[in-house]
């Protein structure tokens, strides 16, 4: 049942749900907020250098 749920067809339909509910222009900035929140959250997850000496 999960596999039927990612089908091209239906991804499609979900990014037109969701152009239609933002506007064209917001999706690029979720996109670019949740790509820098992901950033910050791998690079939080490195441990320091120079705090192990």
């Amino acid at each position: 049942m999960i596999e039927d749920l990612l089908q091209p067809r239906h991804l499609l339909v979900i990014l037109a749900i969701a152009l239609l509910m933002f506007g064209p222009k917001k999706p690029p900035e979720l996109g670019k907020g949740l790509a820098q929140r992901i950033r910050g959250f791998k690079d939080a997850l490195k441990p320091d250098s120079h705090d192990s000496a």
